[in-house]
């Protein structure tokens, strides 16, 4: 069975509306109250895409499936429509970004009553998946980033979902505001997945992480099948550090590696050149060998802008 529900509705001006909307699906002849349930966020930041062809790809196996299914599934796509309208990562006219500004309240702006909407929509979830892009400048391979908090009971469900990299992090005092840290404080073991480019799509990692959560699924008995999902064992922080290159000039960054290279200590990474004189401004090598996670995307660089995103072996770092 499949339903799509107005959880949130605002007038706007000119006559316009405001609609967040949520599909559920589940089994056919079972009760609600006795059936796990997982929740799938998407378009928090109105930039972000990739999440988006995930949940439909999972929408898509669900109604050829349907059969299979022993949950409930909740999807939300677009929590953020007139940021994906406008193509702005923050919600428009109110310039905040909705990923800081939970759990929100009934009677604060609008921005506010849409989190607080959401956040009551999905608590009670056994699992929730918020699935993010990295920004317009920034390629991510596909990862999970766990607040360590919280890394006790989301770890385990994060090895499931065949991403590359999990990133236990340290709470500080803005995540409290996030989604993540938000529903798992409420108890509901919630995962932030990090993938791809802003404004795109990525056929591959859609298709990756599409396989991780039906795996994730099965093993929670979510869904009752034969089929076989095959999933990669990911790096983990808990293991190694991140060494970060930021630019020390301004200029043309020119990569010299692929994305997700396995790379070595000193191995070049790329240059930043000058069009306007003809010269190369500077080399960037890797302080540390390991996996390139991150990597620029967007070409014009400033002083201090991110580079790359290098995930080693602790013992390597001095």
């Amino acid at each position: 069975m499949k339903k799509t529900t107005e959880i949130f509705t605002s007038r706007l001006p000119v006559g316009e509306k405001l609609t967040i909307k949520r599909t559920r699906f589940k089994p056919k002849e079972k009760k609600e109250k006795k059936l796990k349930r997982i929740s799938i966020v998407s378009g928090i930041h109105g930039d972000e895409l990739e999440g988006q062809l995930v949940i439909y790809s999972l929408a898509k196996w669900l109604n050829e499936n349907i059969d299979k299914l022993n949950a409930i599934v909740d999807i939300y796509p677009a929590v953020n429509p007139l940021g994906i309208d406008t193509i702005t990562r923050s919600f428009p006219n109110y310039d905040i970004d909705l990923n800081r500004a939970f759990p929100g309240g009934e009677d604060e702006f609008l921005p506010g009553q849409v989190v607080h909407a959401l956040t009551e929509d999905i608590k009670g979830s056994d699992i929730a998946i918020d699935i993010h892009s990295s920004n317009i400048f920034l390629r991510e391979i596909p990862q999970i980033r766990i607040n360590k908090l919280f890394s006790k009971e989301t770890l385990p469900l994060a090895k499931e979902l065949n991403c590359d990299f999990i990133w236990i992090h340290d709470a500080v005092t803005v995540l409290e505001a996030t989604f993540s840290h938000t529903l798992n404080s409420l108890g509901t073991k919630t995962l932030v997945v990090e993938m791809g480019v802003g404004m795109r799509l990525t056929k591959e990692y859609s298709k990756q992480l599409l396989t991780g959560i039906l795996n994730l699924m099965q093993k929670q008995n979510m869904i009752v099948t034969d089929e076989k999902f095959e999933v990669r064992t990911p790096f983990s922080s808990q293991i190694g550090d991140v060494f970060y290159i930021n630019a020390p000039k301004s200029g043309l960054f020119v990569p010299s590696l692929d994305h997700c290279e396995i790379i070595k200590k000193n191995e070049k990474i790329g240059e930043i050149v000058s069009p306007l004189s003809g010269e190369v401004l500077s080399e960037l090598f890797a302080p540390n060998g390991g996996i390139l996670f991150t990597l620029r995307e967007y070409p014009v660089v400033y002083e201090g802008s991110l580079l790359a995103r290098i995930f080693g072996e602790k013992s390597e770092k001095n």
